[in-house]
């Protein structure tokens, strides 16, 4: 089998000792709650090979490998269980930020609607000892506003002697990853400079919200809940604007799927939680989502931005027109016959190298494409949406879209919190803080010595 991101050469074959969404986990009752009975050395490791997430051994390392595997679920109770010694030095405020695409998953494996699964999941995570559970749609708001105005920049100083186009996005860990560690240059100069969701997020925890309450970012021990597995590569890369300096964004990603295996043998009582926001006691009303139909829609928002700043024209439904297969999709702006904008979607790997080919053929005529490495689009991510013997759960991926596409659009631009973050926290929406803490820069192509396997 050969592994997604893999061009150069055959990953080596792997045999699953066990699945991912049935290694046993042993999440505590409420008969041990007391005393050292309460420990959780007992859980086990899920097992996840390398081949589950698209990422090959060109694009991880023997140390990256070795801080993946740390990311699962014991080291998140290993937190847990510190929070209940009575050495307070070693106390960690938990933080969990939640996906919006593992808000329909969890909606659909428990039959509520995706605001009841919210509470359930929130109330949950807080009966086991999290503190704060956010979503990460506030996140998003800013990679999508961030990616609106490059676009538009990238448009205005495109030439064919120093093309800034296409621009493709940068928010999929698995696709990003690719560019850098395999296709290099003439790819990274055309990827999207702003953080991704999690990205952002991080920075959000570990330096906004620390500095609101009095915490060192050190002191917080910051979860994300995420539908596929390249996010715990993407965590290792983080870097947080704080005073420190030293504090990783993300601490760990736990899949969809692997909180619901702890949700399944849990037999806790939980009481339903709102979610929680970054601003003080205030509490999130409902779900919100953007305007994609499995993603967070970059598409959609750029191309309406696009059109009004460029063009001044108002676009309302954006009507998506499938040309190849259904996981890649043309979207154009036309006037008087011309076409003004063409954007496009490319989902799974074999699109993106199709996209890869034209790019580097000079013969692409796209000025923006979201990208995606998961065929389907982010619902379909390999952490959540799979049966146990690891194929797609298509019964249930189809009852995901369908909550999903329910769940009410809200634009970046209306989002007030958004706006008051931009001037309290970034001290201005053009502010150099603003490029430090919202956009990074892609290394070149590398091949890591001592590749090797990986189990989560």
């Amino acid at each position: 089998m050969k592994c997604e991101h893999c061009t150069r050469k055959e990953c080596s074959k792997k045999t699953k000792t066990d699945d991912q969404e049935n290694a046993s986990v042993d999440v505590p009752s409420p008969a041990h709650e007391n005393g050292e009975a309460r420990e959780f050395h007992k859980l086990a490791d899920a097992k996840i090979f390398l081949s589950d997430c698209l990422a090959c051994d060109s694009c991880v390392s023997a140390e990256e490998g070795v801080q993946v595997s740390q990311q699962n679920a014991k080291d998140f109770f290993r937190v847990l269980n510190l929070n209940k010694k009575c050495d307070t030095s070693k106390h960690k405020v938990l933080a969990v930020s939640v996906c919006p695409q593992s808000l329909p998953y969890f909606a659909a494996k428990f039959s509520l609607s995706v605001t009841d699964a919210s509470r359930r999941l929130c109330g949950f995570l807080k009966s086991l000892g999290v503190h704060y559970v956010f979503d990460t749609t506030i996140a998003a708001d800013f990679s999508i506003l961030e990616s609106q105005k490059e676009f538009v920049r990238r448009f205005r100083q495109h030439n064919e002697e120093e093309p800034t186009l296409p621009m493709l996005t940068s928010a999929c860990p698995g696709w990003v990853r690719y560019a850098e560690r395999v296709l290099g240059h003439p790819v990274t100069p055309h990827l999207c400079t702003a953080k991704s969701p999690q990205q952002i997020m991080g920075s959000l925890v570990k330096d906004y919200f620390a500095r609101r309450q009095n915490l060192s970012p050190d002191k917080i021990f910051h979860v994300i809940v995420a539908p596929c597995y390249d996010k715990k590569l993407e965590a290792l890369q983080e870097d947080v604007l704080t005073a420190s300096r030293g504090s990783r964004g993300t601490d760990c990603v736990l899949t969809s799927g692997e909180i619901t295996q702890m949700m399944e043998q849990s037999d806790l009582s939980v009481r339903d939680a709102a979610l929680d926001t970054l601003f003080g006691d205030m509490k999130e009303e409902e779900v919100r989502r953007h305007d994609g139909a499995s993603s967070d829609g970059y598409l959609a928002h750029i191309f309406r931005h696009a059109a009004k700043e460029l063009f001044n024209e108002d676009v309302g439904e954006v009507t998506y027109r499938t040309l190849r297969n259904k996981d890649f999709q043309e979207v154009t702006l036309e006037k008087s016959g011309e076409v003004l904008l063409r954007f496009a979607a490319a989902y799974g790997f074999r699109n993106i190298q199709n996209v890869v080919l034209k790019l580097k053929k000079g013969k692409f005529p796209y000025h923006f494409v979201e990208v995606l490495a998961c065929a389907g689009g982010c619902l379909n991510g390999r952490g959540q949406a799979q049966t146990e013997d690891g194929c797609v759960d298509k019964a249930l991926l189809q009852k995901m879209k369908g909550i999903y596409t329910d769940i009410p659009v809200r634009l970046p631009e209306t989002s007030s919190h958004v706006q008051e973050l931009y001037q309290e926290w970034l001290d201005g929406t053009d502010s150099p803080r603003v490029q430090e803490a919202l956009h990074t820069a892609y290394q070149g192509p590398g091949h890591p010595a001592n590749s090797r396997d990986i189990k989560w």
